[in-house]
């Protein structure tokens, strides 16, 4: 068995033909990494490769390129396989190939994997491709439909097969291999070498070369480690606070457990200004491409995903992983830093931990062989301090860059006008600039993240904790004296169209977090969306969101502009939700005038109109 950290000095010297140095060169490689340098000379001598090595470490390269420099160009049948357990991965080994074939004119890859059309996948099989990377389940599919033939094959790939099994793919696996040539040259590549793998390679391999890379912390040197030990409740204020300090962000996948908080947690974190998306299974096939190339492409910031949806992502922008939810074994935890500081690049892992969690921390340890060093949580002085270091270095841009004559004469008028000094009229300017993103936080949003409270003071804490980041920016009538719309008689018209009938709940995607007020919400749904008062009822306000009742079949046309309109800079993103989503989610009732207000499971029961809700008037 070859154990190795020791690289050549250049691609050169491992004997690849000049159109992948000249690929490879563009591509920015420079020296081949250990599993490079080892695998890639017993591939291209012919020999069977049994590799161990964690996720990026540029096993893809060690497999591709010996590939390649074998393909005959000439004969567009399958000589190559190459098996991966996701869609993910399978289209990241597909691009690299395409990438490192750049210089061989006719080849073609072609991945094949569920959610994508069969009929597509058949219509590219028959014009034929040299290399076919897929999942097992399709490439099953199209063996048992005769439109893949593998009576040509040479050379095939097992990727991540330690995946395969735990994704419950070994059977599959073993069938495929069944339905290949003897003949043929395999490597197999796996970040652990469970039994069941060793059975497989010792069984469907000749006398493999095994290879593998001597530290399990490979995957991990460059990227250092952080704990933030925080209590459940406060996670996305911990968050959200991290990401406010934190230097050199450029972009984030955050790993969450399941697919539902994917979703809550990007809606969350959306709400605040991000740009995030969620990333998980029950997405088709193309929103999920199309939010790892909105990744690359800078216009998303944040993915929010989970472990099996974001195998295979590799994205040099990620500067950050976030472990939301400690992972459920050390191999995923590895698996997931792994998105980050990659093939050299450095990078930042945050764990978030509560205090029955620490536990975990000590056996990622042991497996990493690394420190993860705690986290301070970041003060409410730290933020700010941050927010008015970022303002201040756009006010310097600013006057470095741009062309402001027009804006001194108005400044100077202003002074002149209304005997006003500039430095007020530039503190009026900082305060009118700053209020959806407060720079002065104090007051009880400057109280710091502390342990989890005494249930008698639960209400109290989690009322001091919403208000960070509003900042004193809350006066009670903002957006009240809306002025008369110009379209006024179409809207009255509009509502006069909604014949009585039930009422139903519907979610917004606005809460205290956001500073939102009940009248602002009738304001906007009664203005904007041209409902009744009358036939708005019951608003409950949350965290992160509201419920409110509208009428039950609102007209589509009704439904797009709640969705578009904003409160307080938010966009409403009305839905009607499914009954029993929410615990204190009532049978609809007949809509009719309102009912006097009472309280309701600790949250502000107010049905519209400018009344103060009832729950403001106890005496607390």
């Amino acid at each position: 068995m070859t154990t190795t950290n020791d690289t050549p000095i250049s691609f050169v010297q491992l004997g690849l033909k000049p159109a992948l140095l000249t690929a490879l060169t563009e591509v920015g490689y420079e020296t081949p990494s250990p599993i490079q340098a080892a695998c890639i000379p017993a591939l291209l001598a012919g020999k069977d490769v049994l590799g161990e090595a964690q996720t990026g470490t540029g096993k893809t390269a060690a497999f591709a390129l010996p590939l390649l420099q074998k393909i005959d160009v000439s004969r567009a049948v399958p000589q190559a396989l190459v098996l991966t357990p996701t869609r993910e991965l399978a289209i990241q080994v597909a691009e690299a190939l395409q990438r490192y074939a750049k210089y061989m004119p006719g080849f073609h890859v072609l991945p094949v994997y569920g959610g994508q059309s069969m009929i597509v996948q058949l219509r590219q099989l028959s014009r034929g491709a040299h290399v076919i990377v897929g999942t097992p389940g399709r490439v099953m599919d199209h063996l048992e439909r005769k439109s893949l033939t593998l009576d040509k094959l040479t050379f095939m790939v097992l990727d991540e097969a330690d995946e395969m099994l735990r994704m419950g793919f070994i059977d599959d696996v073993k069938w495929i291999l069944e339905h290949t040539p003897a003949s043929r040259q395999t490597a197999l590549f796996s970040a652990t070498m469970p039994d069941v793998i060793r059975r497989v390679a010792h069984q469907h391999l000749r006398d493999p070369q095994e290879i593998k890379i001597r530290a399990a912390t490979s995957t991990v040197t460059t990227t250092q480690q952080f704990y933030c030990q925080t209590h459940g409740g406060q996670k996305i204020e911990a968050l959200t606070r991290i990401m406010e300090v934190e230097a050199d962000f450029d972009a984030a996948i955050i790993f969450v457990r399941t697919k539902l908080a994917t979703v809550e947690l990007a809606d969350k974190l959306e709400a605040r200004g991000y740009a995030v998306a969620a990333l998980n299974g029950d997405m088709t096939q193309g929103l999920r491409e199309q939010v790892i190339e909105r990744l690359k492409s800078g216009s998303l910031d944040i993915v929010v995903a989970t472990d099996v949806a974001a195998r295979g992502i590799d994205v040099s922008r990620i500067s950050h992983v976030i472990n939301y939810d400690v992972p459920n074994d050390t191999e995923a935890y590895v698996h997931r830093i792994g998105r980050t500081g990659r093939a050299g690049r450095t990078g930042r892992a945050i764990l978030f931990i509560t205090p029955r969690e620490l536990h975990m921390l000590k056996v990622i340890e042991r497996a990493t062989r690394q420190k993860i060093e705690p986290l301070a949580m970041p003060t409410p002085r730290e933020v700010a301090n941050k927010r008015v270091a970022q303002f201040t270095q756009q006010i310097l841009d600013t006057l470095k860059n741009e062309k402001l004559e027009f804006f001194f004469d108005v400044i100077r008028n202003m002074e002149t006008d209304h005997n006003i000094g500039a430095r007020e009229i530039a503190a009026a300017l900082t305060w009118l600039s700053q209020r959806e993103r407060p720079l002065q936080l104090t007051g009880a949003s400057a109280v710091d993240l502390a342990p989890p409270p005494a249930r008698n003071d639960r209400n109290s804490s989690e009322r001091s904790e919403r208000s960070f980041g509003r900042g004193n920016d809350r006066p009670s009538d903002r957006n009240s004296d809306r002025p008369p719309r110009e379209n006024r008689e179409q809207i009255l018209e509009k509502r006069r169209t909604f014949a009585a009938g039930d009422l139903a709940r519907y979610r917004i995607e606005v809460g205290r977090n956001q500073g939102v007020l009940p009248k602002e919400i009738v304001g906007a749904i009664a203005n904007e969306g041209g409902i009744d008062g009358k036939q708005i009822g019951q608003i409950n306000l949350f965290d992160d969101f509201s419920t409110v009742e509208l009428p039950a079949n609102l007209p589509a046309d009704v439904m797009d502009v709640l969705r578009r309109i904003r409160v307080r800079q938010f966009a409403l993103k009305a839905r009607i939700t499914e009954p029993g989503e929410y615990p204190d989610t009532r049978p609809p009732r007949p809509a009719g005038p309102p009912r006097a207000k009472k309280e309701w499971g600790g949250k502000s029961d107010f049905r519209g109109g400018d009344k103060k809700p009832e729950w403001k008037k106890r005496d607390r």
